[in-house]
């Protein structure tokens, strides 16, 4: 499904703003199945999507776990992160 622009900044908004919200700068991080928590149902599979989109804009870190990716704030991005969750 492709993804409009303002659905995409909508979907990163909220992304980057839970991760914030939880302090996820690193030693805390939220696994990849409850990344989607709390989009309604027919956005969930988007979210991925978006970020794994935000990875390789280097805002979001994933590393792999025994049972799950798991995914954090990248601390660099700071300044650009606390911009867009404060908008």
């Amino acid at each position: 499904m492709k993804l409009s622009e303002k659905a995409f900044s909508e979907i990163r908004k909220v992304i980057l703003k839970k991760l914030y919200n939880l302090g996820c700068w690193g030693k805390g991080h939220v696994s990849e199945s409850n990344l989607p928590k709390g989009f309604p149902p027919h956005l969930r599979g988007l979210v991925i999507e978006v970020a794994y989109e935000l990875r390789k804009q280097e805002f979001l870190v994933m590393r792999p776990s025994g049972h799950d990716r798991q995914w954090y704030l990248n601390f660099a991005k700071r300044v650009e992160i606390e911009e867009c969750v404060k908008e």
